[in-house]
């Protein structure tokens, strides 16, 4: 963002200390309304969001919300329930109403808090609020998104339409109770601005492309005339997309569709598809599953960064988890629940939402970068360079992975025309294994921070 930005004042700011006190009571009527163990979360927030399109402004929302969810155990058993209702009569009737439910429900030997000595004990400060981020008004979002358009629009006159330009401002604040010992609250911010040029292909088809930026930290967003320009870029370079013929071939995977691998790849170390036996990774801890240059780990105490927190979704402290080191796997990431299946201790991987139970997730998933440049990577006579990943072809259990892509054909280093209507596939067991290069250029936009991969050969589908 321009340094030459005013900060204003908004009419509301979250408050995490109102918002720890309301759970805190609403685990108290749980316990009173005859429950052996409750949790809290509690989330407010309030978002802005704007749209511009060919100059004109499309959409101003600004909006609020907020949300408690109960969960409750009694004799084993388990009942969520959810309000944005924060009245002290209507929070004791929810209180009651799911104790009720539990007692209605399926007992789960399972099912119970964490142990008191799990807690976390200190909550610290990660940097996740920024003033700056938070004070954004309509007038700055708009001269953004209006900025960052007219950059697209006037890069090439081959832009001749535009889906429009967006920017949006998130601030919130939660805080998580249980009866089991924690109580604590954060705050966070986040915004974001996205650009849609449309230009006209030489058969009449419209070819559209984007570009972002994003972060909790305002400082972190990149100016927008430089996002328009990148983004009209890329949409004038998708210009006579041609097949290519079926041929297994080097594939290059930048960090924009690397980072879907890679998420794939950390939902296969997940506990719950570890007991349920819904990934091939299990019981695999301690062999190789990629390439020796693999180093993947899930941080979430990164400060600043838009995965970070510093308690998991039980109230557990949350720590770095190595799940694949020099290609080798090494543990599963879990909660309290599926941990106990497994018959091992949580890893602080708990996430939750307002309106249900814990359950596994990452933070910041860190694909730790190498020491080629992306010019390196692509140094090949003959490879496909992915810029787009198209359907959901995995299936998790046998490792079968194909999907439709885009990108461009590489010869010499160079991307010498862009690609259309072509699928690759390969065993995703095989294609980790298969990586032989992995990229300088990590991409840390996101809670997934890749860098450019390369594989040595898949399946490209094509004519």
């Amino acid at each position: 963002m321009s340094q030459t930005n005013v900060i204003r004042k908004t009419p509301l700011l979250p408050d995490p200390a109102a918002c720890q006190r309301v759970a805190e009571e609403m685990v108290s009527y749980a316990l009173a309304a005859g429950a052996d163990g409750a949790e809290v979360l509690l989330r407010e927030g309030a978002e802005l969001e704007v749209k511009v399109r060919l100059g004109e402004t499309e959409l101003v929302k600004e909006a609020g919300s907020r949300g408690l969810g109960l969960r409750v155990i009694k004799n084993n058993r388990v009942a969520n329930t959810h309000s944005s209702d924060f009245d002290a009569t209507a929070m004791k009737k929810l209180a009651a109403e799911t104790v009720q439910l539990a007692e209605l429900a399926e007992p789960d030997e399972f099912a119970a808090l964490p142990e008191r000595s799990e807690m976390a004990r200190s909550i610290p400060d990660l940097g996740l609020w920024d003033d700056k981020v938070a004070y954004l008004d309509v007038q700055m979002a708009l001269q953004w998104a209006q900025s960052a358009e007219a950059a697209a629009r006037g890069f090439d006159k081959r832009i001749t339409n535009s889906d429009g330009a967006t920017f949006s401002r998130v601030m919130g604040a939660s805080a998580f109770v249980s009866s089991a010992g924690f109580s604590g609250a954060t705050r966070g911010t986040y915004a974001s601005g996205v650009v849609r040029p449309i230009c006209d292909d030489a058969d009449g088809k419209k070819r559209n492309g984007f570009w972002w930026t994003g972060s909790r930290l305002a400082h972190q967003l990149e100016e927008a005339e430089a996002i328009g320009k990148e983004a009209a870029r890329r949409t004038v370079a998708k210009i006579g997309p041609r097949k290519l013929a079926t041929q297994d071939c080097p594939v290059i995977f930048p960090p924009e569709t690397a980072k879907q691998l890679v998420g794939k790849l950390a939902g296969l170390a997940s506990g719950g598809a570890i007991w349920r036996k819904s990934s091939y990774f299990a019981g695999r801890e301690g062999t190789q599953v990629a390439a020796p240059s693999i180093f993947l780990v899930d941080d979430p105490l990164l400060p600043g960064a838009s995965g970070s927190r510093a308690f998991d979704g039980e109230g557990l402290a949350t720590r770095p988890n190595v799940i694949v080191d020099a290609g080798i796997l090494k543990t599963f990431l879990c909660d309290t629940y599926s941990g106990r299946k497994l018959g091992r201790p949580s890893t602080g991987s708990a996430g939750r939402g307002v309106g249900g139970g814990a359950y596994v997730t990452t933070s910041n998933l860190i694909l730790r970068p190498g020491s080629m440049s992306p010019e390196q990577i692509a140094a090949l006579d003959g490879a496909f360079f992915v810029t787009e990943l198209m359907g959901f072809g995995f299936n998790a259990v046998t490792g079968d992975f194909s999907q439709g892509a885009g990108g461009f054909w590489i010869e010499k280093g160079e991307k010498v025309f862009p690609v259309s209507e072509v699928t690759i596939s390969a065993n995703f067991d095989t294609l980790w294994k298969r990586i032989d290069a992995v990229g300088n250029d990590l991409d840390t936009r996101t809670s997934v921070h890749t860098p450019t991969l390369r594989v040595s050969s898949m399946t490209v589908a094509g004519t």
